[in-house]
């Protein structure tokens, strides 16, 4: 299970990543078309990491649940906290890369 907390905690700093590179995309924009978009780019990268990243968390809860039977109850329950901030915060960071294509 520190295992999952750690990848957990990468997809925090990917999540962090990427706004910051869609919000400085959206600030430089138009005084520097070609840096924004590159910084538009990495955050979609950025997006990208957290879906595998996430992909394998789900892995290891499937192999954990194969081999030992269901998670510790408190450990699910912050999974599910984190998972769902983690998705509120993907959303706001999509609409921000949707801004920035306008």
């Amino acid at each position: 299970m520190k295992l999952i907390k750690e990848l957990t905690e990468r997809i925090e700093e990917e999540i962090d990543g990427a706004e910051e590179y869609v919000k400085e995309a959206i600030k430089l924009k138009h005084e520097h078309p070609s840096l924004a978009k590159t910084l538009y780019d990495i955050s979609n990268q950025e997006m990208s990491h957290i879906d595998m990243l996430h992909a394998e968390v789900v892995k290891l809860i499937e192999e954990h649940r194969r081999m030992h039977g269901e998670p510790p109850a408190p450990m699910m329950a912050v999974y599910q906290y984190l998972h769902e901030r983690h998705i509120d915060k993907a959303n706001n960071i999509r609409m921000l890369q949707n801004e920035y294509k306008k």
